[in-house]
């Protein structure tokens, strides 16, 4: 399965992403808002690489966003509803965020019974949740302290994308 917009193409999740992955998944300027920390090795990316794949053959919809044949980040719900992102920061300010979402989007809504897709996000991450709301997510939610990181309680801001009509 691939889909193409004007600048990316998205498709399933394989192992031979793993360096591509690992790039990102490693990156503290990429990862400052995950849910993880960057990770230390590609011991870390492999099994995380790994689950994505399951996930997506039983039913997710993680997609890996290529730019001009480059891996440049992933898209989607490995579990649905819950959708989301990650850009190499190299690619960051450049819409590729939003033009991957869209297309994601459209696909889960199109191919799947989801009623709904929901974001968490940290709410020091003001591109993201500029980009989701460009979406159409809407904020349900507040949280505080609701992950450790390392040694840093984060706080959550939940946000919804119901399905349209």
């Amino acid at each position: 399965m691939e889909i193409l917009t004007e600048r990316l193409l998205l498709r399933r999740p394989h192992m031979d992403d793993l360096d591509a992955m690992f790039e990102i998944m490693s990156n503290p300027s990429a990862m400052r808002y995950w849910s993880t920390l960057p990770h230390a090795s590609k011991d870390v990316t492999g099994p995380w690489l790994e689950r994505m794949i399951a996930r997506t053959e039983a039913g997710g919809e993680d997609l890996i966003i290529e730019h001009e044949g480059r891996v440049i980040g992933d898209v989607g719900a490995g579990r649905l509803p819950d959708f989301g992102f990650i850009i190499h920061p190299d690619y960051w300010g450049r819409g590729f965020a939003t033009e991957a979402s869209l297309a994601c989007i459209a696909h889960i809504f199109g191919n799947t019974a989801a009623t709904e897709l929901r974001a968490d996000v940290d709410p020091r991450n003001v591109a993201s949740l500029r980009v989701l709301a460009r979406l159409g997510f809407v904020e349900t939610g507040r949280a505080e302290r609701t992950f450790l990181l390392g040694d840093e309680w984060c706080d959550s801001i939940y946000l919804t994308l119901p399905r349209p009509d």
